[in-house]
């Protein structure tokens, strides 16, 4: 009896080990990186995809595509053009992922959504940071309120802006100095987004600065939150808008070096610009007035 057990225990040991070893075999042979994303732009994105693979995506109209959607697009081609040949799974919820900290920490590879260099910037000693995916002057945003609030949809220019209220986060540094710099009549912060979209559903606050959506007519929905930008107008924010890569995750830097690669084609082949063009991010300027224009200016 005490025989049968101790071969019995014996079994179990090297049962375990046997196990212990292909697990620790296949995480290192895995082939599948995991991407944190908000639930609406995961949705958006799936619906935009369609069931094709982002490498396939040669033109950007179509349903639910925004700026995040030809982001995470615009990353994938280019990470594999580099010769990067893992895939990504994602992990949704209803928060606004920047996930900061876990790219600094190693636990995320890369942020699909990409990053202000202002923000980049500030993280600089534990990331990457890509050439621009979006060139400084090329990022237009749109003025996001309650479809109800009449005064808001009444702006002309920049005179009538400076009576109205807006939310956004001192996180967001190139958001908020553009905000800043409007004086408008009171700059509430606020640094989780779903509560700045609440605030501006409830007319707390009267906008928000969101990237333009034309392919749901700039009518951005999620739940009970309905926004819709002022027709014909612009914001223009003065950064450039970069991917950013963990140094301190295990493919940090063979993913960063694919990731450069292929913007430098993607940029030769002219197929970013055209992409945030054809998505309606960058708009038809001889039709929408950019009303912050000559302040940038001045200010540069």
């Amino acid at each position: 009896m005490i025989a049968k057990i101790s071969i019995t225990k014996v079994s179990l040991v090297l049962i375990t080990v046997f196990l212990l070893f292909s697990t620790l075999a296949l995480a290192k042979d895995d082939k599948n990186v995991v991407i944190y994303l908000r639930d609406d732009v995961y949705d958006d994105y799936m619906t935009f995809l369609a069931g094709r693979d982002p490498s396939e995506i040669n033109s950007f109209v179509g349903p639910k595509i925004r700026r995040d959607v030809v982001d995470m697009v615009i990353a994938q081609q280019a990470l594999k053009l580099g010769g990067y040949e893992k895939t990504f799974s994602y992990k949704v919820g209803k928060v606004n992922f920047r996930n900061t900290k876990l790219i600094e920490q190693g636990e995320l590879l890369i942020s699909f959504d990409s990053y202000w260099l202002a923000d980049a910037l500030r993280i600089q000693y534990d990331v990457f940071i890509s050439d621009p995916v979006i060139r400084k002057g090329e990022y237009f945003a749109g003025i996001f309120a309650n479809p109800d609030h009449v005064e808001v949809f009444k702006i002309k220019n920049l005179v009538d802006l400076r009576n109205l209220t807006a939310v956004s986060t001192p996180r967001w540094a190139t958001d908020w100095h553009t905000l800043q710099n409007l004086n408008l009549k009171e700059l509430f912060l606020e640094d989780e987004w779903l509560s700045q979209l609440r605030m501006v559903h409830l007319k707390w606050a009267d906008f928000m600065l969101m990237p333009l959506m034309p392919s749901l007519d700039n009518h951005y929905r999620l739940g009970n939150i309905d926004l819709k930008a002022v027709p014909n107008i612009a914001i223009v924010l003065d950064d450039s808008r970069h991917f950013v890569i963990s140094r301190n995750h295990p493919d940090g830097e063979v993913a960063f070096k694919a990731l450069q690669i292929g913007l430098k084609e993607l940029r030769k082949q002219q197929r970013i610009k055209r992409a945030y063009i054809e998505a309606g991010f960058i708009p038809d300027l001889t039709k929408t007035q950019v009303i912050n224009q000559e302040l940038v200016e001045k200010i540069n």
